[in-house]
């Protein structure tokens, strides 16, 4: 193996001798390994490092015994090599000065062509750069194989994961990176761990935010939580806007505070688009299809359309007024496209207002019991809507800026029913609501407004020249 400068003349003559060796030996083999200048010094420092060498110059060479295990035996320079090639082969090289140098030049010219080469096919090879922040949550070892399966993103788009979480989860953060590389995912470009904040959403193309506090109001008010979540959406934002893309799409998803997170992400982060920030409430909609599916004795699959209303992760609202069902044992069949609506085929209207209308505090704790396989599915299934539309005609709901559809006042996170169509989203603004659903919304409204309003004072508290 010869390595060397690429404009080195000395490696110049040790590459003449060795290519006339392997012309005219039957067994002699030679690799060649070629560095830009200014790389050599540290590449030539780093592999006697590995091995155990003493080498200061170019070239160097060494002998790769590979039918014995593969062992290496260092020879030395240019000055070795020409010793050793007289004393077995006896052959030696008589390359003049002048001839050196211009062949060193050729090398130099031919290796500055290869790696343009190489950086050209690497410039078509541009993985999907995706950052999850509290990336030690369970969540997030439950996405990884989701997004890099190919279902996401699309199946020739490779990604790149980085994991980012303080260093008290570092080796959490280890042991899921040796695990995702394990799995030999094949679009998964590669995969990092990531404590230093400084560094955070480095050419971001998607950040899943997962960050959540531990909610025990008997310890501390509800006011601090805020403060709390406030504080880590005032630390991500700038980082989001200096480090990230400037088309970053930002997905807020966990179990508290969903939708203050996108509403700070957004109040701290000015250039941030609110077009590119949402939250995820799909973890809502599964359970409340799961449960309607179980009286209905009928697979989950066919129960859509459910809208989840409000605060995802505080007071929502499941309205079933738009829900249809598809594959419903009833008298009437159809084909798999035919739907029945949902209200029409529970004729147990009690139960509706009664067991279901009071289930809210049993789906809010199956979704915050979840272990992470359904909010991981949760934000698998929004960004690949995100990336190549819904179905057609479903409905998905989705925090997102509120601009005053529905009557709901603007400037607050607020889900709602949205479609995904070529990249975007849009508020299915057509759908419609009546009286009582219109007046619980403004409940639901207010509370996510004196929300907003909590954190912004705590902001001005802390900084008193803050966002308004």
């Amino acid at each position: 193996v010869f390595a060397g400068r690429a404009n080195c003349p000395r490696y110049a003559q040790a590459e003449q001798l060795a290519d006339y060796l392997q012309a005219n030996l039957p067994y002699f083999r030679v690799r060649k390994v070629t560095q830009q200048p200014e790389e050599w010094e540290q590449w030539l420092h780093d592999i006697c490092e590995v091995n155990g060498w003493e080498h200061r110059e170019s070239p160097i060479v060494w002998r790769e015994l590979l039918d014995h295990g593969g062992k290496v035996v260092l020879l030395g320079g240019v000055k070795e090599f020409l010793e050793y090639a007289q004393q077995y082969y006896g052959i030696t090289s008589v390359m003049l000065s002048e001839e050196m140098l211009d062949i060193a030049e050729e090398n130099l010219q031919a290796h500055l062509e290869l790696v343009k080469e190489e950086e050209e096919i690497k410039s078509h090879i541009k993985p999907l750069q995706i950052w999850i922040t509290s990336a030690s949550a369970p969540i997030c070892y439950q996405l990884i194989p989701l997004l890099a399966n190919g279902e996401v993103f699309g199946m020739t788009t490779e990604i790149s994961i980085h994991l980012l979480d303080s260093d008290e989860f570092k080796e959490v953060l280890c042991s899921v990176v040796m695990e995702a590389e394990d799995m030999a995912l094949p679009l998964l470009r590669s995969v990092s761990e990531h404590t230093d904040i400084d560094e955070a959403f480095l050419d971001a193309d998607i950040i899943i935010v997962l960050d959540d506090v531990l909610l025990n109001l008997e310890v501390q008010s509800l006011e601090n939580y805020i403060r709390e979540m406030s504080e880590i959406c005032q630390v991500y934002a700038p980082l989001i806007e200096k480090n990230a893309k400037s088309e970053v799409r930002i997905v807020s998803s966990g179990k508290t505070f969903v939708n203050l997170k996108a509403m700070m992400i957004m109040t701290y982060g000015l250039s941030i688009k609110p077009e590119n920030v949402i939250a995820v409430a799909t973890s809502w909609e599964s359970a409340a299809k799961a449960m309607l599916a179980r009286k209905l004795n009928m697979n989950t699959a066919g129960v859509k359309d459910v809208i989840v209303w409000g605060n995802i992760s505080g007071s929502n609202y499941i309205d079933l007024s738009h829900a249809k069902l598809y594959g419903y044992d009833s008298a009437i069949w159809g084909p798999a496209n035919f739907a029945r609506p949902l209200l029409n085929m529970l004729y147990d209207s009690e139960w509706i207002h009664s067991e279901f209308g009071s289930a809210q505090s049993s789906l809010s704790s199956r979704v915050h019991r979840c272990t992470g396989v359904l909010p991981a599915h949760a934000v698998a299934t929004v960004l690949q809507y995100w990336c190549h539309s819904s179905p057609p005609g479903e409905i998905i709901s989705v925090g997102i800026l509120s601009q005053g559809q529905f009557c709901i006042p603007e400037r607050i996170v607020f889900s709602m029913p949205v479609r995904f169509q070529n990249g975007k989203w849009e508020v299915m603004k057509e759908l419609e609501i009546n009286e009582a659903t219109q007046e619980v919304l403004g409940r639901l409204a207010h509370e996510l407004t004196q929300e907003k309003l909590v954190a912004l004072r705590e902001i001005k508290e802390i900084n008193p020249y803050g966002a308004d």
